[in-house]
């Protein structure tokens, strides 16, 4: 694990220093882990929606039950059956608890949904401002007189899916290394 543990601190060492001569591409990779926060985020916001739907329809329901228990009490007092008004009024009682537990609920939902809310807010505005700040420095980076041979070809994109025989520069490399085997070839039949 030791030569493991030894290879991976070295390779985020060289990723550290890479990205600390090239901060455009640091900005721009902060820049997608805010995207990802801002997706996370919207999937939270529609979660707690969901669960305070649910929560609604539970007190609404909760709601029927307590006025079909209440006209039951009332009905059995009017009966003279005070065992049954007293178990009506005992499970009213109940629903009503449960339905003001839920209520309670249902509040923790809606100020969960403002706080990530506000978050979604300041996500997107450090967004805009990190990806503002990544457009000027790959500006300052592109302005110099030559782009630093390491980040060559890191934003570039290309037209071909793979690499494949209809890429060009492939293609002038299988005519250079054939050229090259067909000159030692030579070589080797002179001798």
């Amino acid at each position: 694990m030791g030569l493991f543990d030894d290879f991976s601190r070295f390779l985020e060492t060289r990723l550290e220093e890479f990205l600390r001569s090239n901060p455009h591409l640091e900005l721009q990779a902060i820049e997608e882990q805010l995207k990802e926060q801002e997706e996370d985020t919207l999937r939270l916001i529609l979660e707690i929606q969901k669960q305070e739907k649910q929560l609604q329809a539970e007190i609404l329901s909760a709601a029927q039950e307590i006025q079909r228990w209440n006209d039951r009490a009332n009905k059995a007092k009017a009966a003279n059956r005070l065992d049954l008004a007293q178990a009506a009024q005992e499970r009213q009682a109940a629903l009503l608890r449960q339905g003001n537990q839920r209520w309670g609920q249902m509040q923790g939902c809606k100020e969960r949904i403002e706080k990530a809310k506000e978050l979604y807010r300041q996500i997107q505005v450090r967004r805009k401002e990190v990806r503002a700040s990544a457009a000027e420095a790959a500006t300052r980076t592109t302005t110099k007189t030559e782009q630093n041979w390491d980040t060559k070809g890191w934003n570039q994109t290309s037209s071909y899916s793979s690499f494949n025989a209809a890429d060009p520069l492939e293609q002038k490399f299988q005519h250079w290394e054939a050229d090259e085997e067909l000159d030692r070839m030579k070589r080797n039949i002179g001798k």
